[in-house]
């Protein structure tokens, strides 16, 4: 079985696999302190809660967008699996051409995104993101990894307005009933879900002008379902797109 971790700077996914096949998965808040003991014990809890076996695991694949974090990582393979954790960066086979300007700059999380979408839909693809930050990223037919943009995300968006805007409230993500809101709490609502519907399809569509053939457009993250439900561009959503990464790039180096 395959231990896959997902490390963003907000929320991080752990998934097991068997073979192709997804057995669970988890979604935790990214806490930057954690220790190889925390995080060994709260894996080992986890599993324990889903009748799975810490001696099932025989590899661990790991991108992370935390630096803070790698070394505890690493260590609670080695100390509690015996693995040593295939970590996403540069040396790693992806089987993915990366024409940027510096590929180096490149994130892990995008990267293991880019891999997964080209195995499960081929290209071209546009696969966005809703993250701490908002990634859009371009993938040619050919598989080429051409670049993308990043935007602010939905949480960072909301703290900002409610931090710097001394009368306005902390509010759910939900979608109001209607675009015109008729208190603030509404009105909130309609502008961050309707504000980032809107700029997700501006991207998209100016994206899309710069194909030669029309792409497909795959949404994951923690507000994919919300955004996508409203989106005219998004034509997938698929929620373990870096999670399914993670393990077709584990099975490329085994």
């Amino acid at each position: 079985m395959i231990l896959a971790v997902d490390v963003g700077n907000t929320h991080t996914m752990l998934g097991v696999y068997k073979e192709s096949e997804i057995l669970v998965y988890w979604r935790l808040a990214t806490r930057r302190d954690r220790t190889e003991d925390e995080l060994g014990m709260l894996i080992k809890n986890l599993m324990h809660n889903s009748h799975l076996e810490l001696k099932c695991i025989r590899s661990i694949a790991i991108s992370s967008v935390v630096p803070q974090l790698m070394y505890s990582l690493q260590r609670m393979g080695q100390k509690y699996f015996n693995i040593e954790p295939l970590i996403i960066g540069p040396g790693i086979k992806t089987g993915l051409n990366i024409v940027t300007e510096n590929p180096r700059e490149v994130g892990a999380d995008r990267i293991v995104n880019a891999v997964a979408g080209l195995e499960l839909y081929g290209g071209p693809l546009v696969i966005v993101d809703f993250g701490t930050a908002t990634t859009f990223c371009a993938i040619s037919k050919a598989g080429d990894y051409l670049g993308g943009a990043i935007a602010p995300g939905i949480g960072i968006s909301m703290e900002a307005l409610f931090e710097r805007a001394a009368k306005l409230p902390r509010v759910e993500v939900f979608r109001p009933k209607q675009v015109i809101g008729r208190d603030t709490i509404s009105s909130m609502q309609s502008g961050i879900v309707f504000g980032f519907v809107g700029q997700v399809d501006g991207i998209v569509r100016r994206m899309k002008a710069e194909f030669n053939t029309e792409p497909l457009v795959v949404a994951t993250g923690g507000f994919a379902n919300l955004i996508a439900s409203e989106s005219e561009t998004i034509n997938k959503v698929n929620s373990l797109l870096t999670l399914e990464g993670l393990r077709i790039i584990n099975e490329l180096n085994r």
